[in-house]
């Protein structure tokens, strides 16, 4: 368990974050550039101090201004991976993964981080030899060599293009589910948090403005401003029901809700998280036939927020909260206020494989 309560004052910002996070699972501050991100990873760290709080890990008390305790940064145990892999150039990847290991408990097996991020292949090169994405991941190994309580990653995808960052993601999923260590990732991509969090953290002038499962957040109108217009939409966790390999697409579904999406490499069974863009649901009075589209949800409109550029923002209840963005026009026409009966659509297209996140260990479907 994470446990959180600290304030700062840096000039006219003050930092006053406050939240808890799952032992085991990955707390993710998202907000955007200049929010307070990083500082609220730098003091856990210890490297930047709080003027008042408490901060713990396991029970273990990091910080405490009320009872006097502050620990140094090399005490805390914690392990901190940052935007650059920061290898040491002298030392090739087995020397610096072996840095991360000096005076430590040894509880993380060599071996095991090894073989978790791929890195036998690179053991004997040189840092400057690396790719982007391989210099990242044995920093991340460096990291979890330390046995740390904690591990702290900001934005550790920032300064890689696309395929390097898709080349990572799945990695830092096997870590999430791998390892009991809790982990605190700082990001502004909400494609990093719909594959990657357990617990958001939404960080806005420094103070944390909501805190809650992914799920529930992205979901609510009222926090649009701050998960950004573009992004906004739905986030579904499902099981895989199914592929048909020839149609080229897999089922999921929970709870008697049905979505059809692009084939999966996943196998039945598996927890997936699904992000829907309201900008990608269109809604109708009664059931379409004859057209393309794969996903036909009943639903009634639950909330209706119109917006001062002439589109309307509706939640609908499928069985699970979809976030459908209209025209004003297209809403007056349907009368949609809450209560009205609707059928929402969402191409299977569009329904980004990049936004399908695996949600750990296969549970029984």
């Amino acid at each position: 368990m994470i446990e959180v309560d600290i304030r700062r004052r840096l000039g006219d910002t003050c930092i006053d974050a406050a939240f808890t996070g799952a032992a085991g699972g990955i707390t993710a501050l998202f907000g955007r550039s200049g929010a307070g991100k990083t500082m609220i990873v730098n003091m856990l760290a210890g490297l930047e101090r709080p003027d008042s709080g408490r901060i713990a890990v396991d029970g273990v008390t990091l910080f405490d201004s009320g009872a006097g305790i502050e620990l140094a940064p090399e005490a805390r145990r914690l392990g901190y991976v940052f935007q650059e892999g920061r290898l040491f150039p002298h030392m090739n990847v087995r020397r610096n993964l072996a840095y991360g290991m000096k005076g430590k408990d040894g509880t993380v097996a060599f071996d095991q981080v090894v073989d978790l991020l791929d890195l036998r292949p690179l053991l004997d090169r040189a840092p400057r030899t690396l790719s982007g994405g391989e210099k990242q991941r044995v920093a991340i190994g460096r990291a979890l060599l330390a046995s740390p309580r904690l591990l702290l990653m900001d934005e550790p995808l920032a300064s890689l293009d696309g395929p390097r960052k898709a080349e990572i993601l799945p990695f830092i999923e096997r870590l999430r589910d791998e390892f009991a260590i809790p982990i605190v990732y700082v990001t502004h991509a909400m494609d990093e948090i719909v594959r990657l969090a357990d617990t958001l953290v939404i960080v806005s002038g420094g103070a944390v403005a909501a805190v809650g499962a992914v799920e529930e957040l992205m979901s609510r109108l009222d926090l649009r401003p701050l998960t950004g217009r573009y992004e906004a939409g739905s986030v579904l966790t499902l099981t895989v029901q199914g592929h048909d390999a020839d149609a080229a697409v897999s089922r999921l579904a929970q709870d008697g809700l049905a979505v059809t999406v692009p084939l999966l490499d996943a196998p039945v069974g598996e927890s997936i998280r699904i992000r829907i863009r309201a900008r990608d649901v269109s809604l109708a009075l009664r059931p379409p036939e004859d057209i393309s589209i794969l996903n036909v949800f009943a639903g009634t409109v639950t909330e209706v927020s119109d917006r001062k550029d002439g589109q309307v923002d509706v939640l609908v209840d499928i069985g699970a909260t979809l976030w459908a963005r209209v025209t004003r026009l297209a809403a007056q026409r349907l009368n949609l206020v809450p209560g009205q009966q609707v059928h929402a659509l969402v191409r299977a297209a569009a329904i980004d494989r990049g936004s399908l996140g695996r949600r750990g260990k296969r549970v029984d479907g």
